[in-house]
């Protein structure tokens, strides 16, 4: 039985619209976050970028200004086109107005903006604001935190994650993000190798290409160009000598291709967060090659579908995935055992549950943020 039904406002990013094909897992996270919610019996009105979905029902002011470049092979995942920001803000602040003046028709904000405007206006909005970590932390971000007088409360993606904000000053309750079992659904398997995700430096792409060609294995990448002129400069030239680009995929599309595949590599240069590519990819059977850096091994755990190497080794990188391509022998039961535990971990219900049971807390008294000063107390699950 669902707790009982709530008005939540989701505030997305204010890069990119909250649709499929997903930008990106925090897009993906929040589409994922507005439907299960609503499923589950709950009114969500959701503040984002136009062109987003689920918005029919939103307000004008939680239509947010789109990114446009004026130059497409300047478009970066790092920064904005000139006066952007400018525009945004303001339309971001009209929003959070909004709630404020409509706080006794609102239980909770649900915030998952990367701008430092939905904490620093949290204490006078009059509704009860949970703040989801996606990042390693954000000095602005930071500082609007331990700025404000209540800046209501803190969720971060994994222990690691937390534990680099609680550095900051800032204590957040750990809660994983979650997966679809009935979308991510086990696959075949298949000969190549893949790779899905943003393509920008930070995700390593490059790298995922040689560690392939070092496996004789073709690479099937699929993903949003979010650096166009690294994309360029370290990737186009490659393509078509044992590495096919597809785009950007729809969730189906995804699940299939990834599903179809002998291993995916996953290859981030930067500290990630949580890395929900891993988790993805288990739901389907598909075994993992990862470099072991920030938040990866959570999601990787203790599944033996899953091997990490260090971050940046490609050769390492290569000969696991070509054990993990190669073991054919358990090759059903592994899948099997992969997706179990995937769903088991990371269920999108089971999150939904938990999540609800935040928002509750949250409109008490309850200290989320204290909560985590406690050893062993900022693992929600």
């Amino acid at each position: 039985m669902n707790a009982r039904p709530r008005t939540i406002v989701v505030i997305a990013p204010l890069r990119h619209p909250i649709r499929e094909p997903h930008a990106g897992g925090l897009e993906a996270t929040v589409w994922d976050r507005v439907r299960v919610l609503r499923d589950r019996g709950h009114r969500v009105l959701l503040c984002a970028v136009e062109g987003s979905q689920f918005q029919e029902d939103a307000p004008p002011e939680f239509r947010l200004p789109a990114v446009v470049w004026p130059d497409e092979t300047e478009a970066t995942d790092s920064t904005f086109p000139p006066g952007h920001l400018e525009r945004a803000v303001p339309a971001l602040e009209d929003a959070l107005d909004y709630i404020r003046r409509n706080a006794d028709t609102i239980d909770v904000v649900d915030n998952h903006s990367l701008h430092p405007q939905p904490l620093t206006w949290a204490e006078r909005l009059g509704v009860p604001v949970v703040t989801t970590l996606h990042t390693p932390p954000l000095p602005r971000l930071v500082e609007a935190a331990r700025a404000a007088a209540d800046p209501g409360r803190f969720l971060a993606v994994s222990a690691y994650t937390a534990a680099e904000w609680r550095e900051h000053g800032v204590g957040a309750l750990v809660m994983p993000n979650a997966i679809d079992g009935n979308r991510w659904l086990l696959g075949p398997g298949g000969r190549d190798l893949v790779w899905f995700g943003r393509i920008v430096p930070e995700k390593g792409l490059h790298l995922a290409v040689q560690a392939a060609r070092l496996t004789g294995r073709v690479l099937r990448i699929a993903g949003r160009v979010g650096d166009i002129p690294y994309f360029q400069q370290h990737i186009r030239p490659f393509l078509g000598d044992g590495a096919d680009y597809l785009g950007p995929l729809g969730q189906p599309e995804l699940a299939r291709l990834v599903g179809g595949s002998a291993c995916a590599l996953i290859t981030p240069l930067w500290e990630e967060p949580f890395g929900l590519v891993v988790a993805e990819a288990m739901a389907t059977g598909t075994p993992v090659a990862a470099f072991d850096t920030g938040g990866i091994g959570e999601v990787a755990g203790t599944a033996s579908a899953v091997r990490l190497v260090p971050m940046g080794d490609v050769e390492a990188l290569a000969e696991a995935a070509e054990q993990l391509a190669s073991d054919r022998g358990r090759h059903r039961q592994r899948r099997r055992q992969a997706r179990a535990a995937a769903v088991a971990r990371f269920s999108l219900d089971r999150r939904a549950a938990e999540l609800e049971t935040v928002f509750d807390l949250s409109a008490t008294t309850f200290d989320l943020s204290a909560t985590t000063a406690r050893p062993g107390a900022d693992a929600w699950v």
